[in-house]
């Protein structure tokens, strides 16, 4: 069954706030293999010129689709998320993640569009300060293998 193209121009907001730990930054770079030490260690970040660690590029997956999550598990979307798999994501950065922050995102369904046999739904998240600084935007693009009508 195809998703529901209703949804595409849907903006979700954050209910919460992320705060942004060293202990979660570090776990995420550890879990990517990456031992940059400005990931790991304050005094590095500093001298590198940052004021606290610094979470790797891809980190902000770990909380981006939080507030699309409440539309994607939506009955009336369709998505069957035993199909489900990740076709593609990027980032697009005003400046890094940092320890401290407090970061909250409104994602909002961009795009969903048949490919084959497949269903592409596309959900941007703008990341911005709790205070409105622009931090990131990520775009994340899930695919439902056998979803297309």
């Amino acid at each position: 069954m195809a998703l529901n193209r209703d949804f595409v121009g849907r903006s979700y907001p954050s209910t919460v706030p992320y705060e942004v730990s060293r202990v979660k930054i570090r776990e995420f770079a550890a879990a990517i293999g990456d031992d940059n030490p400005i990931y790991h260690d304050k005094a590095a970040a500093q001298a590198a010129g940052h004021p606290d660690v610094v979470a790797p590029p891809t980190f902000p997956i770990v909380f981006s689709l939080r507030s699309g999550g409440e539309a994607l598990a939506d009955p009336e979307l369709g998505l069957n998320f035993a199909m489900v798999v990740h076709g593609e994501q990027r980032f697009e950065y005003v400046r890094p993640v940092y320890a401290g922050d407090e970061l909250v995102t409104e994602a909002t369904i961009t795009d969903i569009r048949t490919a084959g046999r497949n269903e592409l739904l596309t959900v941007r998240s703008k990341v911005t300060t709790v205070s409105g600084e622009p931090v990131c935007t990520t775009y994340n693009t899930i695919v439902e293998r056998g979803g297309a009508a």
